[in-house]
């Protein structure tokens, strides 16, 4: 399997096939490979392969088939503790009986570490993560917060090139989880570490990672940047998982220079952008993100093709207005405003037309 190698990876999964049972695959057929230095998330809902692929990596799973590589070496027989990977989890999983100091020591013992340089090391780590006064604490008197960044500076305080990161955000409430967002994301650029990060939500993905593999069904529905995610998702799913979306079902009319024609099942039709349609006859669902959609005459940019809609709800949140609209049949069509001084507040009742641009509007599979 060798000759198959990719020399500029750091992390690979070839071909690997993960069932607890023998007959279900938990993952399927899974190719990966990743970058030094790069920060991977592996989004994904319950149940859908991106954890068992961590802990596969971790050594904490077999594969059930294929080869996984760090550095070009496979790592399949090699257990977990001889492989260097950092690990975080979402419950902390500190030594409740050890001080701060002596938790961030343990791993530097068991890499068989003299006393002066382990000290050095887990002062190091405590200063990364900001936590330098707490040496001498355990860990029931700290917060959840500080639990995390301890937990971190753990992962990291031996130097290890791979962290592996498990919803380690989860329990954390949501200013806090923000902040420590932005930290992790620095530390590891700021390090050069190679980052492999599991999570289910969605915007700590696109706000953490350099790429994210978006995971269904134990398959990568699509592995590329968080703009391009979000901005060009290549079907339904992805469409649907991130970000808000709003869906319109059809027929596919006709495709013709770069452009399907879609008739709505309500009757109007519409231009989209045929992402995975390729003829006529096709049952699309056409996907569009909310603050595509503009309700402004004024706003509306040259070549905008339009449609009636009736407002059912207008919604105030400071920076943007959202209002929920009734389309071509459907009763939870959305669109987010910029709240500017020329933008109308909307009166639920009100007939409007609205208005997008043909290539914001993309034909997925049904």
């Amino acid at each position: 399997m060798a000759d198959t190698k990719n020399t500029d990876a750091f992390v690979e999964f070839e071909r690997v096939q993960k069932s607890y049972d023998g007959e279900n695959l938990v993952v399927k057929d899974l190719n990966l490979s990743l970058p030094k230095g790069e920060f991977l998330t592996m989004l994904g809902p319950s149940g859908s392969g991106k954890t068992t692929c961590l802990m596969m990596l971790a050594g904490f799973e077999t594969a059930t088939y294929g080869d996984i590589r760090l550095d070009g070496v496979s790592i399949n027989n090699i257990p977990p503790h001889k492989r260097g990977i950092g690990m975080v989890f979402q419950n902390y999983a500190l030594f409740p009986h050890m001080t701060v100091a002596e938790n961030l020591s343990f791993p530097l013992e068991v890499r068989k570490m003299g006393k002066s340089e382990r000290e050095e090391k887990v002062k190091r780590a405590l200063g990364m993560v900001q936590m330098g006064d707490f040496g001498g604490r355990r860990p029931a008197q700290l917060s959840g917060g500080q639990q995390q960044r301890i937990a971190l500076a753990r992962a990291l305080v031996f130097e290890p090139e791979l962290v592996l990161m498990d919803e380690p955000l989860g329990a954390l409430d949501k200013q806090l989880r923000e902040t420590l967002q932005f930290e992790i994301t620095k530390l590891a650029h700021d390090l050069g570490i190679t980052v492999v990060y599991v999570t289910h939500d969605q915007t700590e993905a696109l706000t953490m990672s350099d790429r994210v593999a978006v995971f269904d069904d134990g398959r990568i529905q699509q592995l590329a940047p968080p703009d391009q995610l979000y901005e060009a998702p290549e079907n339904s799913f992805v469409a649907q998982f991130i970000g808000e979306n709003n869906t319109l079902e059809g027929m596919v009319k006709e495709i013709k220079g770069g452009v399907a024609l879609v008739q709505l099942d309500s009757g109007e039709i519409i231009e989209a952008k045929p992402i995975n349609v390729s003829k006529a006859g096709e049952r699309t669902r056409v996907s569009i993100r909310p603050e595509r959609v503009e309700y402004n005459k004024e706003r509306m940019r040259d070549g905008a093709f339009t449609l009636k809609a009736e407002v059912l709800e207008f919604i105030y949140m400071g920076d943007i207005f959202r209002t929920r609209l009734r389309v071509a049949g459907t009763d939870d069509f959305i669109i987010k405003t910029r709240n500017a001084p020329d933008q109308t507040r909307l009166t639920p009742g009100t007939q409007i037309e609205i208005g997008w641009l043909p290539e914001d509007c993309r034909a997925l599979d049904a």
